[in-house]
C-alpha cells in the first residue's frame, strides 16, 4: 500500500501591473532559464507576503504541551487564513508569523478533516491575500510554484510541475472515511512544515494548498496538494461561517463495476456502482436498497464510482427526498431514499 506522509496551462484571467511575467514568457533560446528564473521570483514576490508560518501547541494532559507547525494562507484582508486540517488538529493556541515580521495569535474557526483542510483567524487586519485560482485549469506538465515553511524556515520557495492530476486520497473523522479528489500531483520539494502552505500557478493564483508526499522519505518529487475548486471553494465558505462541513449520507458502501451488455446499452455507460454493504437502519436500508444492487443514478444524475456519489452528498441533499435508480439481477426499479446529515460514527462513505 502507499504510504502517505501529511506534511505538518497559463491563461489571460490575471495581468501583473509589471511585465516581467509576459516577458518571461516570450524569451527563448539561450534566455530559457532566465525566463523560467523571472516566472518563479515573480510569483514568490506576489504570493509570499500571503503565506503565513504557523506554531501551534497541543495539550499533552499531564505531559505539558507538544509544539507543532505549518503554513497557512491569508484568504481575507481582516484575517482568515486557510491551512491543512491536520496541522491545526487537537490544536489549544497558535501563533501565525507574517512575512512583514507580525506575529498574531491565532483562533480556529473551523476545521474538516474529511477534505483537510481549515481555516483559522488572526487577529490583524490589512492582511494580503492571496488570490485564488481554478485548479481545474491546470494541465499537467504545467509550471507551479510552492511556498511555506519546511521545518520552520520561512518563506521557502520551490518550483517544479503539475506531475498528474486526478490523483486522490483517503481521509478519515473518527470512523468516518472519504476520498480527497482531484489531488494536485506535483515535483516541487515539500517537507514537514510545507502543510496548509500554498501551490500557486505562474500568474501567482492559489490553485493548490499543499498536504502531503507520497512513500516514507520527504522530497522525493511526489508531493500532493488539495485543489483549489468550485468544490473546496463551498467547503472554505461552510467554513468561515459555519465552522463545520454538513454532508449527507446514505448508509451504503460499494465500489465501480462494469455494466451487463444489456444495461449499459440500456443507460448509455458502461459502469455502476454495485452495493456491498448497506448499514442497518440507514436511509438507504430504510428505502430497500440491498447489497448486490447496482446503482445507476441518483436524482437522474449518473453514478459510476463511490466519487459520483460522494459528490452528491452535499449539505443540499439533506432531508431532502432522492430517486435512487438501480439495477437487481434482471429487474430495473427506483427507490425514494432521504439522506440524514452525515455524522462521526456512520461507517461508510456513501
Amino acid at each position: 500500500m502507499t504510504d502517505l506522509a501529511f506534511l505538518g496551462a497559463l491563461d489571460d484571467g490575471f495581468e501583473p501591473a509589471a511585465s516581467d511575467i509576459e516577458r518571461a514568457l516570450d524569451t527563448n533560446g539561450d534566455e530559457a532559464l532566465d525566463a523560467y528564473s523571472r516566472v518563479v521570483t515573480s510569483v514568490a514576490e506576489r504570493l509570499s507576503p500571503s503565506v503565513a508560518n504557523l506554531r501551534v501547541w497541543r495539550r499533552l494532559d499531564r505531559l505539558g504541551r507538544l509544539e507543532g507547525g505549518g503554513s497557512a494562507v491569508v484568504v481575507t484582508p481582516d484575517g482568515f487564513l486557510l491551512t491543512s486540517a491536520h496541522v491545526v488538529a487537537g490544536t489549544d493556541r497558535g501563533l501565525a508569523t507574517l512575512t512583514d515580521g507580525r506575529e498574531l495569535e491565532l483562533e480556529i474557526v473551523g476545521t474538516d478533516p474529511l477534505s483537510d483542510l481549515a481555516v483559522v483567524r488572526v487577529s490583524g487586519s490589512d492582511l494580503s491575500p492571496a488570490e485564488l485560482g481554478d485548479a481545474s485549469r491546470l494541465r499537467v506538465g504545467q509550471l507551479v510554484v510552492a511556498i511555506g515553511n519546511p521545518f520552520g524556515f520561512a518563506g521557502s520557495v520551490t518550483a517544479g510541475v503539475v506531475s498528474a492530476l486526478g490523483r486522490s486520497f483517503p481521509t478519515r473523522a473518527g470512523s468516518v472515511t472519504r476520498l480527497v479528489e482531484n489531488v494536485i500531483q506535483t515535483d516541487a520539494a515539500l517537507h514537514p512544515g510545507n502543510s496548509g502552505g500554498a501551490l500557486a500557478d505562474s500568474r501567482g493564483r492559489l490553485v493548490g494548498i499543499n498536504t502531503a508526499v507520497v512513500g516514507p522519505g520527504m522530497g522525493q518529487g511526489l508531493g500532493l496538494a488539495v485543489p483549489i475548486s468550485p468544490a473546496t471553494r463551498r467547503i472554505i465558505a461552510a467554513l468561515m461561517t459555519d465552522g463545520r462541513v454538513r454532508r449527507a449520507y446514505l448508509g451504503l458502501a460499494g465500489g465501480p463495476r462494469p455494466l451487463p451488455p444489456r444495461v449499459a446499452e440500456a443507460v448509455g455507460r458502461t459502469r455502476g456502482v454495485e452495493i456491498v454493504e448497506v448499514v442497518p437502519g440507514s436511509p438507504a436500508d430504510r428505502a430497500g436498497v440491498r447489497a448486490e444492487d447496482l446503482l445507476l443514478e441518483v436524482d437522474g444524475q449518473p453514478v459510476s464510482g463511490m466519487d459520483d456519489l460522494q459528490r452528491l452528498m452535499h449539505a443540499g441533499a439533506i432531508g431532502r427526498r432522492l430517486i435512487l435508480r438501480l439495477q437487481r439481477g434482471n429487474r430495473a426499479l427506483e427507490v425514494a431514499a432521504t439522506p440524514d446529515e452525515l455524522l462521526d460514527g456512520a461507517r461508510p462513505a456513501g
